[in-house]
């Protein structure tokens, strides 16, 4: 087939066929995309629709608001949580978390580990030993302040274990 347009457009010696088929491939293509895109058009639509089911314009502004409150009071929540944990790690680093017990014999005749000293120590080893002595005339307890791990006035070995073990965190163990 000879064409004026064929001629002008440089593809007069182009057999019809092939042109007819190459555009019947182009159209079923298009068709393929065609069905494609009306297939993700319905998929949104059902999703639309689910979205929109038993709403109306005014009801879905006041459940997007609703929401919108509701993360609001979330997050001023949240900041309120953190700042009270804050508040109870200062509180629990000054709270008594070691401890360290020694029972012992201070005199020899009493018999029984009647007497004991008990240091109590925070997160920075800072605290008090009680060292109780019981003997025949009767039970006299005193306090010594740690500062440290360390005391400020002299120990006795029994008290020196005390601490010893209060820092080191071994649990109390009455000997």
């Amino acid at each position: 087939m000879n064409s004026n347009l064929f001629n002008y457009l440089g593809i007069g010696g182009i057999d019809v066929a092939y042109l007819f088929i190459g555009l019947l491939g182009f159209s079923v293509i298009l068709l393929i995309l065609c069905i494609m895109a009306f297939v993700q058009i319905n998929k949104f639509k059902k999703k639309y629709n689910k979205f929109m089911l038993g709403k109306d314009g005014n009801s879905l502004e006041k459940d997007i608001m609703t929401l919108y409150e509701d993360n609001q009071f979330i997050k001023s929540s949240i900041d309120t949580n953190r700042e009270n944990i804050k508040k109870l790690f200062t509180r629990q680093e000054s709270a008594f978390q070691k401890m360290g017990l020694i029972k012992y014999d201070a005199f020899k005749e009493m018999g029984g580990k009647m007497s004991f000293a008990l240091a109590l120590l925070d997160e920075n080893d800072n605290g008090f030993l009680i060292n109780s002595v019981h003997s025949s005339d009767g039970c006299y307890s005193y306090t010594k302040r740690i500062k440290g791990g360390e005391s400020e006035l002299a120990l006795s070995k029994e008290e020196q274990v005390a601490v010893e073990r209060a820092v080191s965190g071994l649990t109390p163990d009455a000997e």
